[in-house]
């Protein structure tokens, strides 16, 4: 995971696959599940990049939405990013029966009209109880289709993570089906 900086440096120079981890929570296991999924990609030969929530600017809610949407330069490293690539994976763990506030806040200070308008999107949901993120991932697509995107219909939910993650790795077979399908349908 690097910085702001580097990510919009690596954008420029090649194009890819961009996997965000839809939360800025320290230790949590969307980051494991996009650095397995960055694997995943890479292992496909398509080049990736992790963009993790955690690298914000602290700042960013008072300085980068709404009447400061564009003036705050390292929240715009991050924007652009999005703006000049075509494939997002999103990692949304489920917090309170939707996907984290600090994702709202980070999509809200996108540029409007969106420029994610016909670019695709994969959504994985994580969660530590049984429904693996489906209300985070549903509430999440509305949201992305709102903005133009193009989500993928295939959308893993991965149930009680703690128990199927070890060393890094997933150890649910079944999961990590899924999870190889849905970077097939993506790159495609």
């Amino acid at each position: 995971m690097v910085s702001a900086e580097h990510l919009s440096y690596q954008a420029r120079c090649e194009r890819m696959t961009i996997v965000i981890v839809g939360t800025n929570r320290k230790d949590a296991n969307s980051r494991t599940i996009a650095a397995y999924y960055q694997r995943l990609l890479e292992e496909e030969g398509e080049p990736s990049q992790i963009l993790d929530l955690i690298h914000l600017p602290p700042d960013f809610l008072a300085t980068a939405l709404y009447e400061n949407n564009g003036q705050n330069e390292e929240f715009n490293a991050f924007r652009q990013v999005l703006e000049e690539n075509e494939r997002f994976v999103f990692i949304v763990p489920e917090y309170n029966g939707s996907f984290p506030g600090v994702l709202k806040a980070f999509i809200d200070g996108l540029e409007y009209p969106s420029n994610l308008a016909g670019k695709k999107a994969a959504l994985v949901g994580v969660a530590a109880g049984m429904y693996g993120g489906a209300l985070a991932i549903s509430h999440l697509t509305d949201v992305l289709h709102y903005l133009g995107m193009q989500v993928l219909p295939t959308k893993p939910t991965l149930a009680f993570i703690h128990s199927h993650l070890s060393n890094e790795e997933i150890t649910h077979s079944a999961y990590r089906q899924m999870l190889v399908q849905q970077v097939d349908t993506l790159i495609a």
